[in-house]
């Protein structure tokens, strides 16, 4: 009985993943490799066949292309109206979504999942429309070919020399419930076609010179029938998902080879290389990384190798963790679903491989139903002392302090004796194993068993009679020496296994931390040269090296962002290799087989969109950098900055963008209302002038009136164009105020006059206090605000409205007031009314202004320092109000 439990992470994923798909329609895909296989007929057929059975089945949209066969199959099928759309005096017909959406049958045909919709539909693609229907809960049957898949449209165009324009996203494609292939022979397809059953004859001729090769066609049914193959392995992996199957299921062969540091490795891999091409199978090394286990520099090295020599040969490159090699390895088949398992077998003596067991027989007792390929390997002795040479040499000085801790073990069990606070032997072997067990978590395994192995002697010579020999009178004591020394190796190898996996957990987790300063650092900047600088000298940090960053700037070579004055960036080789790196997005440089003779490593900066750069990390001991794990974290180091720099460039692009759409929107509402405002007073002018040239029976009256009409109309358009002049001059910070010292007063009385005719039906009073200080302002731009602020309450209130100008001084301002009693300013526009060609009424009267005024009197009060606002009075009206900041030097005013 199999004791495997399913992985409840998956168990998780599958319960949300039912529950999003608990109330969403199913997608079933009628799949062919080119118009005319017969998508559009299977699928009628079978909806005829289920519409027998009961179910509700609504023909959406389907396009019969004219063929006869497919226009029959529909008779019988309830048929949705389709909608009309006009584009350009051409009616167009397009699928109706919501027609659809409100006849929600149980079933939907809605035929070209590719198309593109008419101009005025909800969606630009049909794809969208099938989302909204699934969202809806409709379950929806529809057509495709291979050519519209997104992922596939380059190869499709080297392939035909044929641009395919209409495309479906993969996530469409790969959400589909079901996926039925209808294929035929290209051979049956060119007949049908010659036949006139798929286009015109015209078009038949054309299409079978062009696009309907049968070359092409060959092509495109590999590629449909590779789709369908990969669905249907899509499928499978689900359905063992669901079963929790522990076992693999062998519907299509996947290698696995085991990577270690033996020589015998190399020849392993490619025996899986060959094997794999052979089999026409996926392929994968797989190398252990044993938890708790110390491992050396140079197996580390060699390992690094043989993944960079599977990686040439196409292999996928996997590193898992574990306590077991066996388990670990059979752990990860089963979870890829691997059939076959690949491993290196080297020459070992009978008695070790009995005593101590091996990989190889573990694995072929374990692995069940999968395959174990054992390959045999002589290494020679140049391989052997390659392997092992390196990590032969100890460093004796942990084995001394054991021999130290273990002998001043000695002493104090021998004084507790002495002193008689602890007789018994037993107290005397629980030091001894304390010992041993400190020994092994501080210096590691090989001297905790030399450790275990010399507290076993120094008790026998000091502790059991005969004393100071190694004879053993009692025979029982060889059973407490054996349980002993036994107790001891297992503590050793546990102190020390605990030992190693604290140090990986702690250099596990200074790798997490740095990544995460890191994305959090670049999370927090903007701007490329920030971003690159604080990238740099994080990753200078990590390696302890130098670091320099290319970036493609184009047209040209990259050019150095970060570590310009870096011996990386001065030697002559670097720039090709970052160029290099750039153009085929792959890792380049020291310690590996492309452009070795590169001083540094360098890493590309790959984003979703494009590579961004490369950065080039040069460290004093060049081997460090063939650590697998080092260089998973420097390309998870490269990918943040990738990301990076890719989020502030898209933030740039969507910067201009907006300020693109604004600068659009401005345009257009300048044109809008200057072409109004313009061409009102200009018609006014041109009717007046034209009267009084064309006609001389006016009398001196009505002369008079069309001559006032010319000079009013003439003066409003000259106040238009000074308000538009001013506009451009704020907005470019050319109006600089010109300030001196004036009485307010002075600047009121002659907006007053300026808009004596505009007021002249508005009762207006003025209340200035006589010990008002003098303003520190342009009289020139600040007149302008109070003529515009006049103008705009004669404009905006009835005739008889009671317009007030008010000052006083509040604290270190002087505060201006204009008011009446009119009907206010809309509820919630009070700050939108600054806005350029904003308007507050959309009367006629308040439709003569052109939305200007009141942002040129914010640009001017603000240029002066001051602010402007608006509100509604309590009693009702509008109150714009003026803060005007008052030197510390304003000159007193001496009042007579």
């Amino acid at each position: 009985m199999s004791t495997a439990r399913p992985n409840p992470d998956e168990l998780l994923a599958q319960v949300q993943a039912d529950e999003a798909e608990a109330n969403r329609g199913s997608l079933k895909v009628f799949f062919g490799y080119a118009a005319g296989v017969g998508k559009t007929y299977a699928m009628l057929e079978n909806a005829r066949r289920v519409r027998s059975a009961g179910r509700d089945v609504v023909a959406g949209y389907v396009e019969p292309h004219g063929r006869q066969e497919t226009e029959a199959l529909l008779t019988g099928l309830e048929i949705l109206p389709v909608r009309e759309y006009q584009h350009h005096g051409v009616t167009l017909r397009d699928f109706d979504v919501d027609a659809a959406l409100t006849r929600h049958p149980d079933l939907l045909l809605v035929d070209e999942l590719a198309h593109s919709n008419a101009t005025g539909c909800r969606h630009e693609k049909r794809w969208q429309d099938v989302e909204e229907l699934l969202a809806a809960g409709i379950n929806v049957w529809t057509t495709l070919n291979v050519q519209h898949i997104e992922s596939l449209n380059d190869v499709i165009g080297q392939i035909t020399g044929i641009v395919v324009r209409e495309t479906v996203p993969d996530r469409v494609f790969d959400l589909a419930d079901d996926l039925e292939l209808v294929d035929i022979t290209p051979e049956e397809l060119l007949v049908r076609i010659k036949a006139g059953k798929v286009y015109v004859p015209e078009q038949a001729q054309r299409a079978i010179q062009s696009f309907f090769q049968k070359a092409n066609l060959t092509a495109l049914r590999e590629l449909s029938l590779r789709q369908a193959a990969r669905r249907v392995h899509t499928d499978v992996e689900s359905a063992r998902r669901e079963k929790a199957a522990v076992l693999p299921w062998a519907t299509a062969e996947r290698l696995l080879v085991c990577v270690g540091p033996s020589p015998t490795t190399a020849r392993v891999i490619r025996t899986a290389k060959r094997m794999a091409a052979a089999l026409d199978a996926p392929w994968l090394a797989v190398s252990v990384d044993l938890t708790g286990a110390p491992s050396s520099h140079p197996t580390k090295q060699q390992v690094a190798q043989h993944f960079r020599l599977a990686e040439r040969l196409g292999a996928e490159t996997v590193t898992v963790a574990g306590q077991n090699v066996t388990d670990t390895i059979l752990d990860c088949a089963r979870l890829r679903n691997v059939t076959k398992i690949l491993i290196g077998k080297t020459h070992q003596p009978r008695w070790q491989r009995l005593l101590f067991g091996t990989v190889v027989d573990d694995l072929l007792e374990k692995s069940g139903e999968i395959d174990v390929y054992v390959i045999h390997g002589d290494e020679d002795k140049a391989e052997r002392f390659a392997a092992v040479g390196p990590a032969a040499s100890t460093n004796s000085r942990p084995y001394f302090f054991a021999a130290g801790l273990i002998v001043g073990t000695g002493f104090v069990a021998h004084g507790l004796r002495f002193l008689h606070i602890a007789d018994a032997e037993a107290n005397t072997v629980m030091l001894f194993l304390a010992t041993v067990a400190w020994a092994a978590f501080r210096y590691g395994r090989g001297p905790a068993i030399f450790a275990s192995v010399l507290a076993v002697l120094t008790f026998d010579f000091y502790f059991v009679p005969p004393f100071h020999t190694f004879a053993v009178a009692d025979a029982q004591y060889l059973v407490t020496f054996a349980v002993m020394l036994i107790i001891g190796l297992v503590i050793s190898n546990l102190a020390s296994r605990l030992r190693a996996q604290i140090e990986s957990t702690r250099l596990r987790e200074r790798r997490t931390s740095a990544l995460y300063e890191l994305g959090k650092q670049l999370s927090s900047l903007s701007g490329e040269v920030f971003l690159i600088n604080a990238a740099g000298e994080k990753i200078a940090q990590m390696v302890g090296g130098e670091v320099a960053i290319y970036l493609e700037h184009e047209p040209g070579p990259p050019e150095v962002g970060y570590g310009q004055a870096s011996s990386i960036a001065n030697h002559a080789v670097s720039l090709p290799v970052a160029q290099w790196v750039i153009q085929h997005d792959q890792i380049a440089g020291a310690g590996t087989n492309t452009l070795p003779n590169a001083i540094a490593l360098f890493v590309p900066l790959s984003a979703s969109q494009r590579t961004h750069g490369a950065i080039a990390i040069r460290v004093p001991d060049a081997e460090r950098l063939l650590d697998p794990d080092i260089r998973r974290l420097l390309e998870a180091c490269a990918n943040q900055l990738a990301l990076a720099l890719e989020r502030d460039q898209l933030a740039i692009a969507a910067a201009d963008a907006r300020v693109v759409a604004e600068a659009e929107q401005v345009r257009s509402s300048l044109l809008s209302s200057v072409s109004h405002d313009l061409k009102t007073p200009l018609a006014a002018i041109a009717g007046a002038s034209s009267s009084l040239l064309e006609s001389t029976s006016f009398d001196e009256e009505t002369r008079h009136h069309l001559l006032v009409t010319v000079a009013e109309e003439a003066a409003r358009l000259n106040r238009l164009l000074e308000n538009l002049l001013q506009m451009s001059k704020l907005d470019a910070g050319a109006s600089t105020p010109n300030q001196q010292w004036y009485v307010l007063e002075e600047i009121v009385g002659s907006a007053l006059h300026r808009t004596h005719r505009e007021l002249a039906h508005h009762e207006v009073t003025v209340l200035l206090p006589l010990e008002l200080p003098l303003v520190f302002v342009d009289g020139l731009l600040m007149e302008q605000v109070f003529v515009n602020l006049l103008e705009n309450a004669a404009r905006y209130t009835p005739i008889g409205t009671k317009v007030a100008i008010q000052a006083a001084v509040d604290g270190k301002h002087i505060r201006i007031s204009i008011s009446d009693n009119g009907p206010g300013v809309p509820v919630g526009a009070e700050e939108q009314i600054f806005n350029k060609f904003y308007r507050a009424s959309p009367t006629a009267d308040a439709g003569r202004g052109s939305g200007l005024g009141l942002a040129i009197c914010r640009g001017i009060v603000t240029a002066h320092g001051g602010r402007i606002s608006a509100a509604n009075r309590p009693g009702g009206g509008a109150e714009f109000v003026i803060r005007l900041p008052i030197p510390k030097d304003t000159p007193q005013v001496v009042i007579e």
